[in-house]
């Protein structure tokens, strides 16, 4: 991909998404346009097509799109907050799961193998995408 800015359809064409998923997308506050033209075009980065595809994995795993924003758009100083809350939340279930009924830790082994998939997913998001 160049480092020249792109037009929402050739961002969308890259992406393999629609216009209106762009649209869609940028009116929630995943996107952001780099700037637009004189005649009133949006211009994106090439970039944005690794954020709409992390958009879409975080999507697949169940997150709402209006949390993905919040997530994409939170400050670098809230990211220890964030971990500090998986991490108490994680040991809370360790906990449940160590005293749960045999027919709650099914459940449970459901629950962690899904925290389990989203931590992965975060930990592929790479460390110099965009975070409007």
């Amino acid at each position: 991909m160049t480092d020249t800015l792109v037009r929402i359809g050739e961002l969308a064409t890259r992406a393999g998404v629609s216009n209106r998923t762009i649209d869609y997308y940028t009116s929630l506050g995943l996107l952001t346009p780099a700037e637009r033209t004189a005649g009133g075009y949006r211009l994106y980065q090439p970039g944005d097509v690794d954020r709409i595809h992390l958009i879409q994995r975080l999507e697949a795993q169940g997150i709402p799109l209006e949390e993905i924003a919040t997530a994409l758009n939170a400050r670098p100083g809230d990211t220890g907050k964030a971990l500090a809350q998986i991490d108490g939340d994680l040991k809370n279930l360790q906990t449940a799961a160590e005293t749960a009924p045999a027919e709650i830790q099914g459940l449970l082994n459901v629950i962690a193998a899904r925290v389990h998939s989203l931590v992965s997913v975060a930990l592929q998001i790479p460390p110099d995408l965009p975070m409007l």
